[in-house]
């Protein structure tokens, strides 16, 4: 591991990857026993808003974008300290870019369908873009000014293309799944099938857009490696900031409503907001406040497993029928106490394999 590594962010992805592994379905199926009723509320943020507004369940992918864009000082920026040049970082950065797209394909179900209406954007695919754009803007631009032009450049483009240029045959600000600018830029340019039929929720806009995540997680990235500012003043920049957004998200959400499926500005400003508060509540705790109690080092420990291979987990998850063992091991009690209990043991499964690799030191990386 490296010294410079910050134990708050790889246990922040870990947090953010346990709902994906099971974590979201175990509270929805909790919910359902009777004395655990109140659960139900936060059962109903375990699942994505149909087109327009916010769940928790929402925040998911934009904070594993967030945090990319976090680690960039500490990977990329660090690297070049070292004196490894422009061109082999750039080169490693559209490896991992065109690695994740395969993988995004493969996630899909190439092998298992073949090319036939194959969906070409994907979560992994998307994360590879948006990464792309943003590491390469700090890569190939020494100045932070300039990192921040391009962030306010790509959100003025962003909003431009959503809300005052006119989609042919519709006109400008259409926020539906035909008339927007999202579906025309996707069936125009983007092949293959689509998720939602006129528009992908993983489309060409919404890789742009989501580059926002990443350069905003990259400026909190900068803040944290900066030696020379308190920990005391980095946490009070990174509330502040996280504060404003929401605000601002809020504020002109009746005029430009938040859409995930979209990745409108106001979804971004939303969810870099909360992404902020998290990551300076993580760093307070982890990092300044160094807490390492037993039962708390031992809660750490378990996300920070998950966060250490968090796309093996997400790949495995996808390839490796976790339920089915789970139900070999626990079928007959779960008849009784409910399938809540192969939810659990899936996700144990899940953990002891991370656990493994994490004994092992194997850490695969893209």
């Amino acid at each position: 591991m490296k010294k410079d590594r910050l134990m708050s962010l790889d246990v922040l992805r870990g947090f953010d990857m346990f709902w994906i592994i099971g974590g979201g379905a175990l509270v929805i199926s909790l919910s359902k026993i009777g004395f655990l009723s109140f659960l139900e509320p936060i059962s109903a943020q375990m699942s994505h808003v149909e087109f327009e507004g916010f769940r928790f369940w929402d925040l998911i992918f934009p904070l594993f974008m967030f945090i990319s864009g976090v680690t960039i000082p500490f990977a990329i920026l660090s690297k070049k300290e070292k004196g490894i040049g422009t061109t082999q970082l750039q080169w490693t950065i559209i490896k991992r870019t065109l690695k994740l797209i395969v993988l995004g394909i493969l996630f899909n179900g190439l092998l298992l369908n073949g090319f036939t209406n194959i969906r070409y954007a994907s979560v992994l695919g998307q994360i590879g873009v948006a990464y792309f754009i943003g590491a390469t803007i700090v890569l190939q631009f020494k100045s932070i000014k300039t990192h921040a032009f391009w962030l306010v450049f790509i959100i003025l483009l962003i909003t431009a293309l959503q809300v005052f240029i006119p989609v042919p045959g519709y006109g400008a600000g259409q926020f539906d799944p035909v008339g927007g600018m999202n579906a025309y830029l996707d069936q125009m340019l983007l092949p293959g099938h689509l998720s939602v039929g006129t528009y992908d929720r993983l489309g060409i806009l919404c890789m742009i857009s989501a580059s926002v995540l990443v350069l905003i997680g990259y400026f909190a990235g900068l803040l944290l490696r900066n030696k020379a500012i308190t920990e005391n003043s980095k946490i009070s920049y990174l509330s502040i900031a996280g504060v404003i957004m929401i605000v601002l998200a809020i504020v002109l959400w009746p005029v430009y409503p938040v859409i995930k499926s979209f990745w409108t500005t106001t979804f971004n400003l939303l969810t870099a907001g909360i992404s902020l508060l998290l990551l300076t509540m993580f760093y307070y705790v982890i990092d300044v406040r160094k807490f390492r109690g037993k039962v708390f080092s031992g809660i750490l420990h378990f996300f920070r497993v998950i966060g250490l291979n968090s796309i093996t987990i997400y790949m495995a998850n996808r390839i490796i029928p976790f339920s089915t063992i789970s139900k070999f091991f626990t079928g007959s009690i779960a008849e009784i106490v409910g399938a809540w209990l192969i939810v659990l043991g899936a996700i144990i499964i899940k953990w002891m394999l991370l656990n493994y690799l994490y004994k092992q030191k194997i850490f695969l990386k893209v």
